[in-house]
């Protein structure tokens, strides 16, 4: 698999870009995702011809379409910024973004509840950063996150396997394959598409299956846009537990009773919440080799990101 290009607000790589001339260095975001991603860096502020250092802005007005104001001298900044955020959109279609990371709070990047202040000075958390709304309104698909929420466990996870399944179904989508490759995707990624919701893997199927007269360019669409929609539902151990199962049955009557009875037990820790989802995923893929099951091997549920990211093993 190619490297994955995600796009991210500058300041988290380090690069002394803030109105203060300084910056909100992420470790995770550049030593450890960055060994597995390329970053396309983005300062809407300093893009749009700002200066380091500059005056504090916030948003003011109403929340859906506030305006960028500097705090003391009560400049507006937001043609200035709207402008530029539309070409640096536009630009940035050409780069193939599996994703992208905006620093939270930002009046300009912020993704979600951020201040957007009354006529009587209040605050209230509200609002979408302007460059963030632009490029979410663009790229109505593509997985976004903010650092801040990067911090829960189950929200990184989420958000890193959509940007690897995303890669990986990029790639399909370059082949000058038909509907063949489609298949194959759909059926590798079965149990994956099955931990986020049994609607969406059914309804895809069908799809698959059944849209004969749909154009390929019509049919990788539609099945690009359900995809993003399942994975961004949230997993649950009651989910895992019931793909795990289905797995189990594979090879269950090759398990010992021994076998059996240590597999059943993991999987009732794991989902009264006492062991970390590695533990029965690591164990279902060693049957899985040891009783040679090739559908289940191609199965992406297995490893769907680098295990070195350590993704699976929050409790």
């Amino acid at each position: 698999m190619e490297r994955i290009k995600i796009g991210i607000s500058s300041c988290l790589l380090g690069n002394p870009v803030r109105y203060d001339g300084g910056h909100k260095l992420d470790h995770f975001l550049r030593d450890t995702l960055g060994q597995y991603v390329d970053y396309v860096p983005v300062c809407p502020e300093v893009e749009c011809g700002m200066s380091v250092p500059r005056e504090a802005m916030r948003l003011e007005g109403k929340p859906e379409a506030p305006r960028l104001m500097t705090r003391s001298t009560r400049e507006d900044k937001t043609d200035m910024m709207m402008t530029w955020a539309r070409k640096r959109v536009a630009q940035l279609e050409a780069e193939d973004l599996c994703g992208f990371i905006f620093k939270s709070d930002s009046p300009s990047s912020g993704m979600e509840r951020v201040k957007v202040y009354d006529e009587k000075g209040m605050p209230a958390k509200t609002g979408i950063g302007i460059f963030a709304r632009i490029f979410m309104e663009k790229f109505s698909l593509l997985p976004v996150e903010e650092e801040g929420r990067l911090h829960d466990a189950a929200l990184r996870e989420n958000f890193i396997e959509r940007i690897f399944t995303l890669r990986r179904w990029r790639e399909i989508r370059s082949m000058k394959s038909g509907r063949g490759a489609l298949v194959d995707f759909h059926t590798r990624h079965k149990y994956l598409l099955l931990s986020h919701s049994t609607k969406h893997y059914q309804a895809m199927g069908k799809l698959v299956a059944g849209q004969k007269t749909m154009s390929l360019q019509e049919l990788r669409s539609q099945y690009e846009a359900w995809l993003m929609e399942a994975l961004k539902l949230k997993t649950t151990p009651k989910k895992n537990v019931n793909v795990l199962q289905h797995m189990m049955g594979y090879f269950k009557e090759q398990l010992s009773a021994d076998e059996k009875k240590e597999l059943l037990e993991i999987l009732d820790h794991y989902q009264k919440g006492l062991v970390p989802l590695i533990v029965p995923v690591t164990l279902i893929g060693h049957y899985v080799r040891k009783y040679d099951q090739p559908y289940l091997k191609q199965q992406t549920y297995v490893n769907p990101h680098p295990l070195e990211l350590q993704l699976r093993n929050h409790v």
